[in-house]
């Protein structure tokens, strides 16, 4: 089960509200919910607070070392409570999942994605869990200015609804087998892509920052 979840970001008022930040809103409102304060921590490197979920321990993460230096933090937090990559949830942000929809993976390449480049070169392994936030991929510019961009003003008004849906997955992934988990957000999002194919997951990403 999961024991550290980590959000990824960017630290600093200009990049609070973009979407590269989903990862930190999503563990930020679990962490609300739960009456967790998060804390800088500079042994972590990042924010740092402990909560309980059915009955465990859990460890929130919210690394501020900009996104391509992510796995740093993450390896010191894993390192000092002992913990092994499989025990680990990384939510994110994925331009290749249309906004408002999460995809669950137990493991798998970073895609290009440089917040997991670095987790995976710190833990040595891919093994890790994620929770992929959709962030739409509708772009002028290149691709640091999307994932650097704010949400438009339509999907802001949908931006906290789909939080609450990521962090109730989030919530499930701590304490539930991570397959039941994966096969019921996947499989609804399949279904949905019958009707509408999307991109998918699978192609090279690069990411800002």
């Amino acid at each position: 089960m999961t024991k550290l979840v980590v959000g990824l970001g960017n630290p600093g008022k200009e990049y609070s509200d973009t979407r590269h930040n989903i990862g930190f809103m999503v563990v930020e409102k679990l962490a609300n919910d739960l009456g967790v304060s998060l804390k800088k921590s500079s042994g972590f490197l990042g924010k740092y607070g402990k909560g309980e979920i059915e009955k465990e321990t859990i460890h929130f993460l919210l690394p501020e070392t900009y996104m391509n230096e992510s796995g740093v933090s993450v390896q010191k937090a894993a390192s000092y409570f002992k913990l092994n990559a499989n025990e680990i949830v990384v939510v994110m942000d994925d331009v290749y999942l249309p906004f408002g929809t999460l995809r669950v993976k137990s493991r798998g390449s970073h895609a290009g994605h440089n917040g997991l480049r670095s987790i995976e070169q710190h833990l040595s392994t891919n093994y890790y869990a994620r929770l992929k936030c959709g962030i739409g991929d509708e772009r002028d510019g290149s691709l640091a200015d999307h994932v650097l961009s704010r949400f438009t003003a339509e999907e802001q008004k949908d931006l906290p609804i789909f939080i609450d849906k990521a962090v109730e997955v989030l919530k499930n992934l701590t304490h539930q087998d991570i397959n039941v988990v994966m096969n019921a957000v996947n499989r609804r999002l399949d279904n949905e892509a019958k009707e509408k194919p999307l991109r998918g997951d699978v192609h090279p990403q690069r990411d800002a920052e």
